[in-house]
């Protein structure tokens, strides 16, 4: 299946260590002709950490995808009704992030854009980045792998030694994740090895 002219949501939330390997997966949707929508939370637009200036994230997702961010919730409801997206995708998805969309919050353009995904019976592609996934943040993630219209990029403990409840998707899958959603599937396997070769 190609994506060529699929309108798709990209959600960035504030897990800015993971923005480097997130960016050339956005690259390859651009590149093969999806309309890639970028939509940031604050986080990722006010802050700045050894990982970069959020201004200079901003700046350069706006000039990869031809698109300004979807910086408000504003800017982002529309989506549902009036502008609806094929599929949204959140890479990466903090654990934070992650508890206020399993519990209804949407206190964030992202949220909103994903709850508007929903209402419309489109799906929700999520790439966790979280470091609580197997610990308070583990009822969330489970509640979320139960939803409707909700789809996982697989993914497996980052450093099982050094954070044992850390859980990070493997980024390089999007695409695939994307595409099995379209079709109402979730891709298996969603528990891997972080950083074993798919292939």
């Amino acid at each position: 299946m190609s994506l060529k002219g699929v309108r798709i949501g990209f959600g960035l939330t504030g897990s800015h260590c993971t923005y480097d390997a997130v960016f050339p997966e956005i690259e390859k949707l651009v590149n093969e002709g999806a309309e890639v929508i970028p939509i940031v939370t604050s986080t990722v637009q006010r802050t700045e950490t050894r990982f970069g200036k959020g201004e200079d994230w901003i700046d350069r997702i706006e000039k990869l995808t031809g698109h300004h961010v979807v910086d408000t919730i504003v800017k982002a409801e529309p989506l549902g009704p009036k502008n609806p997206l094929a599929c949204m995708v959140i890479a990466p998805m903090t654990g934070n992030s992650m508890s206020k969309m399993a519990n209804a919050l949407t206190d964030s353009p992202v949220l909103m854009a994903a709850k508007a995904t929903m209402r419309n019976h489109r799906p929700v592609v999520l790439a966790v980045s979280t470091n609580d996934a197997l610990g308070l943040n583990g009822i969330n993630l489970m509640r979320l792998m139960d939803s409707k219209d909700v789809y996982f990029v697989p993914y497996g403990q980052d450093d099982p030694e050094g954070k044992p409840t850390s859980m990070v998707a493997r980024m390089s899958q999007i695409r695939e994740t994307i595409i099995a959603a379209l079709d109402g599937k979730q891709i298996q396997p969603v528990i891997i090895e972080r950083f074993k070769d798919p292939s």
